[in-house]
């Protein structure tokens, strides 16, 4: 354990990237995949090596191999915010939004990941804890699955204690009412939200709203396309006043975020760390959302998630996503189970938490 007042310069970056298939095909409203791609960074200093990954695709190893391992390499592994500057600077002429900021993001969990394991503390000590554990919401549901596969999915999670429940819409709208009232069906009284994923007109997801809140549903993500921050803001103004309409989840820097609160666009405002800058974009975002009383909502990604989301005022929940928590428990020894409709971290392991399964995941390497 590194005393206060040292030093650990950083000695090495690795990257490697892990191609995994769903256990069967995955839709929504706007987009069908069979796969999905993890990229692992691991950053070495003081004798111990943080972890972090992001969903991306094998071209976001490429550029942290190439690009942002040499910008951080020397660095003192405790100064996280120089690393995360270095790399901003590195990728100015390459464009912010996508690759860059993903690739980002990865390193920069791992340099979180990194200094709490050179302190002995788990991260959400490092970070500063304001609650116990972070509420979930079971999330799947996709467009491919039956309408049985569907009810099966949502009350499992329903039964297991998870009290809120989100189902992907949009690539079959006329289908999508009889859909929604299925899963109703299927997990009684707890909470339903729906996705679209972008893939309504305004028009359209008025109209459906109104159903949709006949049905109980109490969250509309993505109703539109989220690059329509003025269609958004016609959804939350004119959508029936119990549901909330959530967006964000493609935001790669708080520019992005600050235009859409700017535009009033969204009830709840959702973030990344996979995607926004790491751990240090999504601490960003919650302040954002403090500042303006806007509850936040952490996207996908459970594993990284858990600890900052506990350290946030704003949290309103957690998305426990069926394809990276199926892949994270495949993928590393600690990831987090369910308790109470809940994720709590593991206070007894430093960092994340989080031990790569090399070995099992050799199999999906690419």
């Amino acid at each position: 354990m590194h005393r206060q007042g040292e030093s650990a310069s950083i000695t090495g970056v690795k990257v490697s990237a892990y191609c995994i298939p769903t256990d069967q095909p995955e839709a929504d409203g706007t987009l069908e995949w069979d796969h999905t791609i993890l990229v692992l960074a691991e950053v070495a200093a003081g004798g111990k090596t943080g972890i972090g990954f992001t969903y991306a695709d094998k071209a976001t190893a490429v550029f942290i191999e190439q690009l942002l391992a040499k910008k951080i390499a020397n660095h003192d592994a405790f100064d996280i915010r120089g690393c995360w500057l270095a790399m901003v600077r590195a990728i100015r002429n390459l464009g912010r939004p996508g690759v860059s900021s993903m690739a980002i993001s990865a390193v920069d969990i791992a340099l979180w990941d990194l200094k709490a394991k050179l302190l002995g503390l788990p991260l959400v000590k490092l970070i500063g804890e304001v609650r116990e554990s972070a509420p979930i919401y079971g999330s799947g549901g996709f467009t491919s699955y039956s309408i049985a596969k569907l009810s099966e999915q949502l009350g499992g999670w329903v039964a297991e204690g998870i009290p809120r429940v989100k189902m992907k819409i949009g690539s079959h709208p006329t289908q999508d009412p009889e859909r929604v009232k299925a899963a109703r069906g299927a997990i009684g009284a707890a909470e339903l939200f729906v996705d679209a994923n972008g893939a309504y007109d305004r028009k359209h997801a008025l109209i459906l709203s109104e159903i949709y809140a006949a049905q109980g549903v109490r969250w509309f993500e993505e109703p539109v396309s989220s690059d329509d921050l003025e269609g958004l803001r016609v959804m939350r103004d004119r959508a029936p006043a119990a549901i909330e309409i959530a967006a964000g989840e493609y935001g790669y820097d708080l520019w992005y975020f600050r235009r859409m609160l700017d535009a009033g666009a969204v009830d709840v405002l959702q973030a990344d760390a996979t995607r926004c800058g790491g751990i240090s974009g999504f601490l960003g975002v919650g302040e954002l959302c403090a500042a303006r009383s806007m509850p936040l909502s952490g996207h996908c990604a459970p594993s990284v998630h858990a600890h900052p989301c506990c350290a946030l005022a704003p949290l309103r929940h957690l998305e426990y996503f069926h394809d990276h928590a199926r892949i994270e428990h495949m993928l590393f020894d600690g990831a987090l189970n369910p308790s109470g409709g809940a994720l709590t971290p593991d206070r007894s392991r430093p960092g994340l938490g989080l031990e790569f399964k090399r070995q099992d995941a050799a199999r999906y390497a690419i």
